[in-house]
């Protein structure tokens, strides 16, 4: 089916960490030495070892360019159908750039592949995506999806989080380097254990500090369970697609996970406690913050000096009731001395630390101030809160010399150093004020009866370690497939498991289990490596298959699971905005660094929205960073960036398994009505002028090349410039009307001259409105 134009309907404390090296005992074995398959005590298909499945014999051998479609073309074969012709070249390379980089391909990368008339054409253009930076970028992307990654804390205060773009960046690098997925993981969950004296590792322990955090909570004991939850349930839906969650407050209804298994798993993480303080290897970026910090702290220091000597007057005073509006179980680790405190105690304290400022210690002044309540009320104290208040309100003005998205600290999980863990209880219910049996660290019975081997360090309790030891094992039956098959559905808009992140009995069943266990055999076999992964299935003829729509496949198999058409896919959030930058020749390639804030479309007010007496929404003075990549756009979980928000883009709440894809009026008002998007419209405008040159049929043909990778047909020709013709007698019949009337011009002419403004205000309309095609928003 040949594509058509169509356009949208609807839419602290500084914390000493040891850098002693681990012995080679401490690290996960290579996979070459690991031990034989552990025995599942379940029959659950996903908890049986994998297996290579041998190689499938298919009558149509041409067509299998990679053991891959065997796999594929045997289920057809066994259906009667046959796949799909080859995609035409240009809708392959706009397919694999789009699923490769997460943007449209320039004309030029186009035309090139479409030329290039030697035998490895095909080979050259995979080579040249996954070796290109965009590569990280576009994996990075998927990956944050899983870590729940954001700038900011969340709930009511949402405090920023500006160390977590090193995360962010220790990821797109991961991807870029192709580093293992073993290792990858192993650095995410124990990096600390396994590599002390390594900053990378250490930064990539941020996936466990990606949690939502209230730091006003009350309950510092029950913020350590929610915590150590939140990581529990994320390995287990992100590393081994097991909703363990299910099995916090009763037995798993479906799955053999008991809440003893999930309590036993939990206890791997009891020890670790986030630390926002570790100083960062000094570059440009800290220098940066340092200078700009030092100007903040220079501009405020009468201020605060003046705070600080009111609160001096009562120090002791408001400390203590400070640490008194904790509730009872905390209070007991928050008054005990510090020679007698247990691995639990530490972890309150620690945590009290790093929550507790200057400004909390206003409250007691506020209480005593504006108390009414003769017995608390203190004349002389209400004088000093009015005078905090109007100091407080003084030290905001100078908000803005505050650095907005640097740091020069690294946020990380430890173990404070120490080698002992707080015990771990079943709950009853869940509830963490019921405690029951106790439990040790153990893998879930269900899946394996391996038990861990755990070796506590000087610094850490080695539980971590072992953990990592089993999850990347070859020998795990999980982790390989789960990977793979998020890969799978990231290329094919479904997994051969649907459910990407249950693999249990309330999930689906693997469509092609072969596929799927040749593709997690051979990952491991190639050293995890992911770029080897992601190169077979881009090779791979069911990749290469035209999406045009087949009525024999649709009486056939309707939801096309066998795969003989390749599936068409909504662009997602950040292809969608990342790609109209391209078009318009906007986009900022620069990697990495600190989040940016690109503007706030102007009917969003933040001016009284602040956080911690932070803005919460500042947008970046340097206007590349306006342009850079969806992907470094600062993620505040209480205000999503609009133009993604309405595009499903994931919710960082949580480990977020899948892009939904909805269609609302939203989207379409979006597209058609932003003050941002009609910018690029006129810059991508001023573009297709530059380089279609005089002739309007040639403007059109660099239009569609540019948004769509091929030329405009010919009736499509005759509709738009038949539109154009349309539009410029409305925009001429307003001008008239109206003696103030302004007109929307392209931008970024080179010679900076227009023939007929009006007429290219209607080109300007034109772009807007092909740029809002289904076309553009489509991978095909």
């Amino acid at each position: 089916m040949k594509r058509k134009l169509s356009y949208l309907a609807v839419w602290g404390i500084a914390v000493a960490v040891s850098i002693d090296t681990p012995t080679a005992d401490d690290k996960p074995a290579p996979a070459q030495e690991s031990a034989p398959a552990a025995k599942s005590k379940s029959k659950l298909w996903s908890y049986q070892p994998v297996k290579a499945p041998a190689v499938p014999a298919v009558k149509q051998q041409d067509w299998v360019r990679t053991p891959v479609d065997a796999y594929i073309l045997a289920k057809l074969e066994a259906k009667g159908l046959q796949p799909s012709k080859d995609a035409d070249r240009a809708a392959f390379i706009r397919r694999a750039t789009l699923d490769g980089w997460g943007v449209i391909p320039t004309p030029e990368e186009v035309d090139a592949f479409v030329n290039d008339k030697s035998t490895n054409a095909y080979e050259k253009l995979v080579d040249r995506l996954l070796a290109s930076a965009k590569y990280g970028e576009r994996q990075g992307r998927k990956w944050l999806d899983l870590a729940r990654y954001a700038d900011s804390t969340g709930f009511q205060n949402d405090n920023n989080r500006l160390n977590m773009w090193r995360y962010r960046d220790y990821v797109i690098n991961a991807f870029n380097q192709d580093k293992p997925y073993d290792r990858f993981i192993q650095e995410q969950l124990a990096g600390d254990e396994l590599w002390p004296g390594d900053e990378q590792a250490l930064i990539a322990t941020g996936f466990m500090a990606q949690f939502p955090d209230n730091a006003n909570s009350r309950d510092l004991v029950q913020r350590k369970y929610q915590i150590t939850t939140d990581i529990t349930d994320t390995v287990g839906k992100v590393v081994l697609g097991q909703t363990v969650e299910c099995a916090r407050c009763h037995n798993h209804k479906f799955d053999k996970i008991s809440q003893k298994d999930y309590f036993s798993l939990q206890s791997f993480f009891a020890n670790i406690a986030p630390v926002d303080n570790i100083p960062a290897k000094k570059g440009d970026v800290e220098r940066q913050y340092e200078q700009q910090w030092a100007k903040w702290e220079e501009a405020t220091k009468d201020i605060r000096a003046k705070q600080n000597a009111i609160i001096d007057t009562h120090r002791e005073e408001a400390l203590k009731y400070h640490k008194e509006r904790y509730l009872t179980d905390s209070r007991e680790a928050i008054f005990k001395p510090k020679e007698k405190w247990n691995a639990q105690d530490r972890w309150v304290n620690h945590r009290l630390a790093n929550v507790t400022d200057e400004r909390s210690l206003q409250s007691f002044f506020q209480e005593k101030g504006e108390s009414t309540d003769p017995k608390t009320y203190d004349k002389k104290i209400a004088a000093q809160w009015a005078e905090l208040d109007k100091l407080e309100k003084q030290l905001r003005k100078f908000n803005d010399l505050k650095p907005a998205t640097s740091s020069n600290t690294i946020s990380a999980m430890t173990e404070l150093g120490h080698p002992d863990a707080p015990p771990s209880y079943v709950f009853a219910v869940g509830d963490h004020e019921k405690p029951q049996e106790e439990v040790q660290p153990a893998f879930p019975a269900a899946i394996t009866d391996e038990k861990p081997d755990i070796k506590p360090l000087p610094f850490s309790s080695g539980r971590r370690a072992a953990l990592v030891k089993w999850l990347t094992s070859p020998t795990n039956p999980l982790t390989a497939r789960v990977y793979v098959n998020r890969v799978w559905d990231q290329y094919f808009g479904k997994g051969i498991v649907a459910t990407v992140s249950d693999f249990g009995k309330a999930g689906e069943k693997p469509t092609n289990p072969e596929l799927l266990d040749y593709l997690a055999d051979k990952f491991v076999k190639d050293g995890w490596s992911v770029k080897k992964l992601h190169r077979e299935i881009l090779l791979s003829s069911v990749y290469r298959q035209s999406s045009d729509y087949r009525e024999d496949v649709q009486q056939a198999d309707a939801e096309n699971q066998l795969l003989a058409v390749f599936p068409r896919k909504r662009l997602e959030a950040e292809q969608v905005r990342d790609s109209l930058l391209v078009a318009a020749g906007k986009l900022e390639d620069k990697v990495g660094g600190p989040s940016v804030y690109p503007p706030l479309p102007k009917v969003i007010n933040t001016a009284d929205a602040n956080f911690n007496n932070d803005p919460a929404w500042k947008t970046s003075k340097d206007v590349h960073d306006h342009n850079r990549r969806s992907l470094y756009v600062f993620t505040r979980r209480s205000i999503p960036y609009p133009i993604l928000d309405s595009f499903n883009m994931a919710s960082p709440q949580e480990a977020h398994s899948k892009r939904e894809v909805t269609t609302t009026p939203l989207q379409a008002l979006t597209l058609f009505n932003s003050e941002l998007i009609f910018d690029w419209s006129k810059s991508l405008a001023g573009r297709v002028i530059n380089e279609g040159g005089k002739d309007e049929s040639a403007r059109i043909d660099r239009l569609y090349q540019i948004l769509f990778s091929r030329n405009a047909d010919k009736s499509e020709k005759e509709s738009l410039l038949s539109f154009l013709q349309e539009q410029e007698g409305v925009i001429r019949e307003k001008s008239v009307a109206d003696g103030k009337f302004e007109i929307n011009v392209p931008t970024g002419i080179k010679d900076k001259k227009l023939d007929d403004p009006i007429r290219a205000a209607a080109f300007v309309d034109l772009v807007h409105a092909v740029a809002n095609s289904n076309e553009f928003i489509y991978r095909f």
